[in-house]
């Protein structure tokens, strides 16, 4: 059983309000000063702020008092869909025509057409799952371009009662009566901590754990930036910290081979000094390549402990030569499952001990 309240941009002015509270729960609706609509959900651990109308963006995400969300140069959304004239939110869905950085040969914006997607339609849903009473978010978005693309695409987000932990997923259908090419990335960006440690369910050797050495054409490196990449590809274990002296600025990426657990499930964190844990866990057989991104700047200061893929971010051009381009046939669904969230000390503990079992450090 699953109500579903549909929502409109009337049900959402500059004055907060309170639309529903049940249990635990309680939702607001409101208009940030920008004029972008903000549904916050709130539970008993903490809250989200999403943008039912631009991207199904998850603007933000605090829980057990602490902001999980990236620090950026926008306190508010923008009503744009320029990629990098709006960017902060915790989680951006990108693609679906095509993502990542467009090379000169490539016309496809920064990361596609999805990341502010002006959406169809967005339903508030709340019901009962095997992991307990849930509220959510819930979207259609149809992407229609004569002779060339008709797919519709369909976002959740769930979040439980007594959890810190998001479910989210998309659906994807392709409704021409050809084929169509996708690819799709999940932008999570969790706020990274000093002396922040990484645990992920990979082997962490040159072969397996990548660095990106091509700077895109976006980035301005500093003195000693290519000799920081050059260190990380012989030894990507230096990144296993996050020290305050490294040159994560502006940014660097790496593409790691991630393995499974035997449910299925990879897994990532990051364990704060305090025990707590920021994570996330995907599936391999649903987004088969992990991108991870860190950013620290003055400016900027974000950890993409993994941003779950189909492809590498090097744009169209680049990754239809590497054969990572994917195919939807007429009237086949592309569908992923992600969990993202905080973990309690006892919890982060627990994680860490599995993710050394799949890496075989037991």
């Amino acid at each position: 059983m699953e109500t579903v309240i549909h929502l409109t941009k009337e049900m959402f002015q500059p004055v907060e309000h309170l639309l529903l509270r049940v249990g635990e729960f309680s939702v607001k609706t409101f208009q940030f000063q920008t004029g972008v609509s903000g549904l916050k959900i709130q539970n008993s651990r903490g809250e989200i702020v999403l943008l039912p109308f631009q991207g199904q963006q998850i603007w933000s995400a605090i829980f057990d008092g602490r902001n999980l969300t990236m620090r950026s140069m926008f306190p508010q959304p923008r009503p744009t869909r320029v990629y990098l004239e709006t960017y902060g939110a915790f989680f951006i869905h990108c693609g679906f025509t095509a993502m990542g950085v467009p090379s000169a040969e490539d016309t496809h914006p920064l990361h596609g057409e999805l990341p502010n997607a002006p959406y169809d339609s967005a339903s508030l849903i709340i019901g009962n799952h095997s992991k307990g009473e849930y509220i959510g978010l819930r979207g259609e978005y149809t992407h229609t371009v004569a002779f060339n693309t008709n797919y519709k695409a369909e976002p959740e987000v769930r979040l439980y009662a007594g959890s810190a932990l998001l479910d989210v997923s998309m659906t994807v259908t392709n409704l021409k009566a050809t084929s169509m090419e996708y690819m799709y990335l999940a932008h999570v960006n969790f706020r990274p901590v000093d002396y922040g440690k990484l645990y992920y369910t990979a082997v962490a050797t040159p072969q397996h754990v990548r660095v990106r050495k091509s700077i895109p054409s976006h980035i301005k490196p500093k003195p000693g930036y290519r000799e920081f990449l050059e260190e990380l590809s012989r030894d990507p274990t230096i990144h296993h910290e996050l020290k305050p002296g490294l040159l994560f600025d502006p940014e660097v990426v790496f593409i790691i081979d991630y393995l499974a657990d035997e449910t299925g499930w990879a897994h990532s964190m990051q364990l704060h000094p305090d025990g707590t844990a920021d994570y996330i866990r995907h599936r391999p057989d649903q987004l088969s390549k992990g991108v991870r991104w860190i950013c620290r700047t003055p400016d900027q200061d974000a950890l993409g402990i993994n941003l779950p893929a189909t492809a590498e971010p090097e744009g169209y051009t680049a990754e239809k030569a590497k054969g990572n381009v994917r195919t939807l046939e007429a009237g086949e669904k592309f569908h992923f499952d992600l969990e993202i969230g905080l973990l309690r000390p006892v919890e982060a503990h627990a994680m860490a001990i599995n993710i050394q079992k799949v890496i075989g450090k037991e």
